[in-house]
């Protein structure tokens, strides 16, 4: 009852301080508001991914379509994928055509589309109806009949279509299609993975968790004159805690609900947000209910117990108030331990291999303790780099002295700016050393060639037609052109366990033949046998099926397809062996070579038409040009890009992942710094204006708030980037890498330096207001 009726009291006295004491608990309500949004943000993330993944599977084929042959009913749909890319943007999308008068339709779409139509994302609509999207509408020449809902959707931003067709068959590359909605569960991550994600965790939240328990703390000046007066009247030490703690209570818990209110407002307007080509839907936003609880009592019990703690350092009398006693120095050795404690919980782990589970809890207490040290270590640094400084301009020696008596609210108010930079330090260290792991090499040359296009429904007879369009295209400089299939030996296996030999055929022109193996010479009529270069057996298996001057069975894997049968062909006696050669893929291409002077692609009616494409990137969309004849060809024609490495997919995710996270929290750092600032400036705002009143220029006063900032900072960044460094070590030894960048911390330091001197000049507007002679009145 003692602690509920203190705590009361201090309730009354935040709520009833008048104009200044709104000002002191708005400031406190704001900073706790701006970081309790951020967790909410925070705790709906997995709910977001869920949402997320099972729209996704949800317009997948159902189960059944991926075993056995679905047959052919009036509900069932042929469908091929049409995806393709606008101007660096993804654009996915299937062709379909209906087998019967009912089909099924896709999650989100209201009516199947008719051969000529399509149903599209809101985006895509968009884009299309804008000037922007001039070359993307040549290549979806659909009319737009309706548009896919949100359920067909993985977010608001995604540029989606599906497309009917009348002229779709069932191929190697369509499928039959029975219904919608795959589930199953998605690939685990590694154990490397689950380290990364766990210190982004602790590296995004624990800024968060400092910035909540600095905004509690706002106006503490103000409220320690107060508490000496209630001092004055009768309280005892004990009951005067419990009362100061009472009023951050009170902020908190009107932090709490400024935070639900700047939650709630914000996620109406996520779905407009968009950042590398990521959004999400103001539905998906919904924090997990444990965690939300989680926070609505922390914060108000963290307001609590950091109120508590640091009015130990306070020596509140009835005549005024004497912090730490004196002038005795911070103590250090607790200060140094935190961190080397959690130095020590991660030694203690041990290493991470790939096939053990992590145990997730020493690592998140391990970095936690590290770089929460790192923030209690802040005001000792300080204090200790400010106290021999003295001499030089007007404007320093005032900043020297204002923070030689207040360090501690100056390191407040950049602890979390530190925080946040020791950690993305050791982050970018760890990335650093596990990027090469998720990153395999292609083997492609995207200097010969930057597009590779393929189709199974481009037949031989306009397999040249296909070639000279790209030829043709706008900003192409070269084209390598070949039509595909395959080669047997005539005739049955000779036992019944053999294999009857069989070698690929390749037909194109010369040139494009001299980018495929090492002819020299070439004429029109011209046949070659291409053997590997290292691989005699294979070599050997060529020559069963390219025998010189013998027939070979062209399209001898048509299978049953209807209409389809295979062609004998001799291969001319005068066919010359060459070695064979790397294309832009990577891919050695042996076999039978042939130029259509030699073999017309038209008697290959089941080939495949391949292209790789070299573009003169100095011309405007050549690329978009590119895909835009691929889609006149086939729309259903597949077009890649070349790329000399391929980043594993889920590691992609968590670097996506980490750039949102990082983005909202040195957003609320620059926001904390400010109302920090804001805060500083109202408390004394008194003092500068007795200042000015005795003739202190304002531009002398303006320097000594940017020297104010400026020195914390720079004390805050030298103990952010050892920390780091540390840490990043650390954790780069759990994975049994090695370091291999030390200077990463550069970057991040200019960035925290450039966020500092935007805070300050965002802070120079209110100190002109408050050098006003009206700052001298009192109440």
């Amino acid at each position: 009852m003692t602690w509920l009726r203190d705590l009361g009291l201090g309730i009354r006295f935040a709520a009833a301080g008048g104009r200044e004491g709104w000002a002191r608990t708005a400031l406190t309500a704001v900073g706790v508001g701006l970081g309790v949004a951020l967790l909410l943000v925070a705790s709906s993330v997995p709910h977001l991914l869920d949402q997320r993944s099972a729209r996704n599977d949800g317009r997948k084929e159902a189960g059944s379509s991926l075993g056995a042959p679905v047959p052919e009913s009036d509900s069932t749909v042929l469908r091929t994928d049409a995806e393709t890319e606008y101007r660096g943007q993804a654009v996915g999308g299937f062709l379909m055509r209906a087998e019967g008068p009912d089909p099924v339709l896709p999650p989100g779409v209201a009516h199947f589309p008719a051969p000529g139509e399509m149903a599209v994302s809101p985006a895509l609509r968009e884009l299309l109806a804008s000037p922007e999207g001039e070359l993307l509408r040549e290549r979806l020449p659909y009319e737009i009949t309706s548009v896919i809902g949100d359920q067909g959707l993985l977010s608001p931003g995604e540029l989606y279509f599906y497309a009917g067709s009348d002229t779709l068959a069932l191929a190697t590359d369509s499928r039959r299609v029975a219904g919608y909605g795959r589930g199953g569960e998605g690939e685990p991550l590694s154990p490397i993975l689950v380290m990364l994600v766990i210190i982004i965790c602790v590296v995004l939240l624990v800024p968060v968790a400092i910035f909540i328990a600095t905004a509690v703390r706002f106006g503490g000046e103000r409220r320690d004159r107060r508490l000496a007066a209630l001092r004055l009247v009768g309280t005892d030490i004990r009951q005067t805690r419990r009362i100061a703690a009472g009023e951050a209570l009170f902020g908190s818990v009107l932090g709490l609900l400024a935070g639900t209110v700047f939650f709630l407002v914000g996620r109406r307007f996520v779905g407009r947000v968009e950042l590398w080509n990521h959004s999400a839907f103001p539905s998906d936003l919904v924090p997990a209910p444990w965690a939300a609880a989680l926070v609505a009592v922390a914060v108000p019990l963290a307001a609590v117990l950091v109120t508590l703690a640091a009015m130990r350092s306070v020596v509140v009398e009835p005549l005024g108030v004497v912090r730490r006693g004196g002038d005795r120095r911070r103590r250090l050795w607790w200060r140094l331990f935190v961190p080397a404690a959690g130095l020590a919980v991660l030694g203690a782990t041990g290493q991470v291999d790939e096939f053990t589970p992590v145990n997730p809890y020493p690592i998140a207490a391990g970095a936690v303790l590290v770089l929460v040290g790192l923030a209690l270590l802040l005001p000792w640094l300080v204090e200790a780099v400010v106290k021999p400084l003295g001499g030089g301009p007007l404007s320093w020696q005032l900043a020297v002295r204002r923070l030689r008596l207040s360090s501690g609210s100056a390191s407040r108010a950049v602890s979390g700016i530190t925080v946040a930079v020791a950690g993305a330090v050791a982050l970018q260290m760890l990335f650093a050393a596990v990027g090469d792991e998720f990153d395999s090499m292609t083997g492609q040359d995207p200097s010969r060639a930057q597009f590779h296009t393929y189709s199974g429904q481009v037949d031989g007879d306009s397999a040249t037609r296909t070639i000279a369009a790209f030829e043709a295209t706008e900003g192409v400089e070269a084209v390598i052109g070949t039509v595909e299939t395959y080669a047997m030996k005539p005739g049955e296996p000779e036992g019944e366990e053999d294999i009857q030999p069989i070698t690929s055929l390749t037909v194109g022109d010369c040139a494009t033949l001299r980018e495929l193996a090492r002819i020299g010479s070439c004429e029109e009529g011209d046949t070659f046998v291409a053997h590997p270069e290292n691989d005699k057996e294979q070599a050997d298996w060529i020559d069963e099926t390219a025998r010189k001057g013998e027939r070979v069975e062209l399209n001898p894997m048509v299978g049953d397809e209807p209409g389809a049968e295979s062609v004998l062909w001799t291969l001319p006696a005068g066919t010359r062996t060459v070695t064979a050669g790397l294309d832009p893929l990577g891919k050695e291409h042996w076999g039978i070579l042939a130029t259509a002077g030699a073999l017309d692609p038209k008697i290959l009616p089941t080939a495949q038409t391949v292209t790789q494409i070299r573009i003169d990137e100095s011309v405007p969309d050549a690329s978009e040009h590119v895909r835009n004849t691929a889609a006149r060809i086939d729309p259903g024609m597949r077009v890649a890009t070349l790329t000399a490495t391929y980043r594993d997919r889920q590691y992609a995710s968590v670097q996506t992942g980490l750039r949102f996270g990082a983005v909202a929290t040195l957003l609320l750092i620059a926001v904390s710094m400010l109302v920090s600032q804001l805060e500083q400036l109202r408390e004394r705002k008194r003092l500068l204006a007795v200042l000015v009143a005795f003739g202190t220029k304002r531009s002398t006063l303006g320097w000594s708030v940017l020297w104010q900032t400026a020195l914390p900072v720079a004390v805050g960044l030298l103990a952010a980037v050892a920390g780091g460094l540390g840490l990043g070590w650390v954790l780069t030894w759990m994975l049994a890498k090695t370091v291999t960048q030390w200077f990463l911390f550069w970057p991040l330091a200019g960035a925290g330096a450039v966020l500092v001197a935007g805070v300050t000049l965002l802070s120079l507007p209110p100190l002109w207001r408050m050098m006003r002679p009206d700052g001298l009145r009192t109440e």
